[in-house]
């Protein structure tokens, strides 16, 4: 039963993850977190699908706009060599160029998605915060995270919202990847099967 279920749920997730969920809703007001009504958006960075499928989803239910935060230099295939290139550039203090501006200026609500990389934020989503006028505005994080949780996340998006508002968010456990990558490691460590 629990088999049924997992994979009904995998179906499920996979079917929300190929939906086209870049490109912009019609753009109509909402009630934001900020004061008043005003428009919204939903931009998000997602290497591996788990943050995007949230952002979908909050698109969705609220019927706004959303923009794919993507680097102008894509990070490796490879999940390891992504977790040391994303090392290097967070321990230098680097952030990563963006491949195609997103620009908040007409929204007064960010809802604003990424994978928690390092025990902090991406360095192309500090980009992201970094290239914005945040006066006035509303910042509404969610992040997915490998288990480890939010690191200083939070005190480095109160860093670049000096004049706006940072709201609670929401985070997940979304760490499939290296889950997946330990047991597949520990099977094959086990195998009777090995290469002589």
């Amino acid at each position: 039963m629990a088999s049924a279920s997992r994979s009904t749920r995998r179906a499920l997730l996979g079917t929300l993850a190929s939906l086209p969920v870049v490109g912009a809703a019609s753009a109509q007001p909402n009630q934001g977190c900020g004061s008043g009504a005003g428009n919204v958006l939903v931009a998000y960075f997602s290497r591996t699908g788990n943050t995007r499928v949230i952002a979908g989803l909050i698109q969705r239910s609220l019927k706004v706009q959303i923009a794919e935060i993507l680097p102008a230099t894509p990070y490796p295939e490879d999940y390891l060599e992504t977790v040391e290139q994303a090392r290097q550039e967070r321990d230098a203090g680097r952030s990563r160029a963006l491949a195609r501006p997103v620009d908040i200026g007409v929204f007064d609500t960010v809802y604003l998605g990424f994978p928690i990389w390092g025990e902090t934020v991406p360095p192309v989503v500090r980009a992201f915060l970094a290239a914005q006028n945040w006066q006035g505005k509303s910042l509404v994080p969610f992040q997915t995270h490998g288990g480890y949780g939010l690191g200083n996340s939070q005190k480095v998006l109160s860093g670049y919202l000096d004049k706006g508002r940072l709201h609670p968010g929401f985070a997940m456990e979304a760490d499939q990847e290296r889950r997946t990558m330990t047991q597949v490691t520990q099977w094959l460590q086990t195998s009777n099967c090995k290469p002589r």
